[in-house]
């Protein structure tokens, strides 16, 4: 134990020993295989929340409190080692379930333990839904790709505490906090990690309407296209592992070349295709369901120069380079997809591992050449870093008007790719939203020998 008396020392391997060991009797042998590793900073103390301090004074006092218990060079590195020892203890236990741990406090390095950070118990506020993007892109810009936020905000009312200051004591009976969440839900369905918490009020998304109203079925509608995005972010995963990519991307990651891109803060990149554009004020109620008129319901969306842009819910095509009035109804966030994209989505279902085998759709931006190596493995254990993983390339010749399917000859995996796509090129049939493509629509076999197909 620290000098405390109150919390451990996760710095001694024996200690992070027994911590796993009370882990594993109590929760791990029972099935529980995700962990929440809360309050790793590991000391609070302005919890009581009686004053609100200035960043500087803020900071003071935590560190002033820990100093008594851990030597200050090690602060920030505690929560480093708690992820380890919780990860490290079930990599033993069972080699077979890949650990995930969700953690508060997050260091450099921390990933390589299954950890994920989210930005802590921020408050229900639209300034607040704005600067997570900030934070967000910040945090994964220091080469740590997993990132979260609780989705509509973890205080959502008021209370004595100067850091429970949400703008909606009624919670989701407040039609403006049902717009707010809307929108943080929006954003959050793209991050690498997807969720929903807090205090205050219920979550459930039939808290949020009935059958048939906006908020409730764009609620429904945007958890099931993260199921159909699935494909797209898991290899976003893939890629981290195995080629060291930061999935959740600042804009002048891929667009250096562009300086209107350096200082924006509240759109971003999600892989090497989509563009997705949050909505941080509100459009339709403001807190107390008091509604709000002359709103024009668009946001400004810069199109970075250097390409085409696609509306992922229209089809439409913009020229990259400037700045456009995107529509923006609740029912859609705006979401670009760069020319020359090629984008796979899987089925809507109900959990992720229903359907692991079901045909893709493949959907081709045209308007220049396109590939992406569509990731896959067995979805758990570490055969992974035995080269136990598949790539297939998926490319698109614009000139040709041809798909073609193949392993990327970097590959080096050791499972047989077997697998059915079904391609759409955006804009003459299909590929619009969330919709999916009907049955009479060509499907390519893949067998593991590159293919090849036409469209027309």
């Amino acid at each position: 134990m620290l000098g405390n008396d109150a919390t451990y020392d996760a710095f001694s391997a024996d200690a992070r020993k027994l911590y796993w060991k009370q882990a594993d009797e109590g929760y791990f042998r029972f099935g529980v295989d995700a962990w929440w590793a809360d309050c790793t900073e590991p000391f609070e103390a302005d919890w009581n929340g009686t004053v609100k301090p200035d960043a500087a004074t803020r900071a003071r006092i935590n560190t002033d409190e820990s100093k008594k218990y851990l030597d200050a060079e090690h602060l920030n590195a505690y929560a480093l080692m708690h992820t380890r020892g919780l990860y490290e203890g079930q990599r033993g236990a069972d080699p077979h379930r890949r650990p995930v741990v969700l953690t508060r406090s997050g260091s450099p390095g921390q990933q390589r333990y299954g950890a994920v950070t989210w930005s802590g118990d921020v408050t229900a506020t639209w300034a607040t839904l704005r600067a997570q993007i900030a934070d967000g892109l910040n945090f994964c810009m220091t080469g740590n790709p997993r990132w979260s936020c609780d989705i509509g905000g973890f205080f959502v009312g008021r209370k004595e505490q100067w850091f429970w200051r949400g703008d909606f004591p009624a919670g989701c009976d407040d039609l403006g906090y049902r717009e707010l969440y809307v929108r943080w839900l929006q954003f959050a369905a793209f991050l690498p990690m997807f969720r929903s918490h807090g205090t205050d009020t219920p979550r459930e998304p039939w808290r949020f309407g009935d059958l048939g109203d906006t908020t409730y079925e764009t609620i429904l509608a945007f958890i099931r296209l993260r199921y159909r995005l699935l494909p797209y972010l898991y290899t976003l995963q893939g890629w981290e592992a195995h080629r060291g990519y930061i999935g959740m991307r600042a804009l002048a990651f891929d667009f250096r070349g562009d300086p209107a891109v350096y200082d924006i803060d509240d759109q971003l990149m999600i892989g090497p295709a989509l563009m997705i554009c949050p909505v941080t004020e509100p459009m339709y109620f403001g807190p107390g369901s008091i509604p709000i008129t002359g709103s024009t319901r668009t946001r400004q969306v810069y199109l970075p120069a250097g390409c085409d842009w696609y509306d992922f819910w229209t089809g439409e095509r913009h020229t990259g380079g400037r700045t456009i009035d995107a529509a923006a109804p609740l029912e859609h966030m705006p979401v670009f997809v760069r020319a020359g994209s090629v984008l796979p989505l899987g089925p809507v279902m109900p959990h992720a591992d229903e359907m692991r085998n079901a045909p893709l759709e493949v959907r081709v931006y045209p308007g220049a050449d396109g590939r992406f190596d569509l990731y896959d493995d067995t979805g758990d254990g570490f055969g992974y870093e035995r080269g136990e993983f598949t790539y297939t390339s998926l490319r698109w010749s614009d000139a040709e008007a041809r798909f073609l399917v193949e392993a990327p000859t970097d590959a080096g995996g050791a499972i047989p790719a077997y697998r059915d796509f079904r391609p759409v090129v955006v804009g003459t049939r299909g590929g619009l939203g969330p919709s999916e493509l009907t049955t009479d629509d060509p499907t390519v076999h893949y067998e593991g020998r590159p293919v090849s197909h036409l469209i027309r």
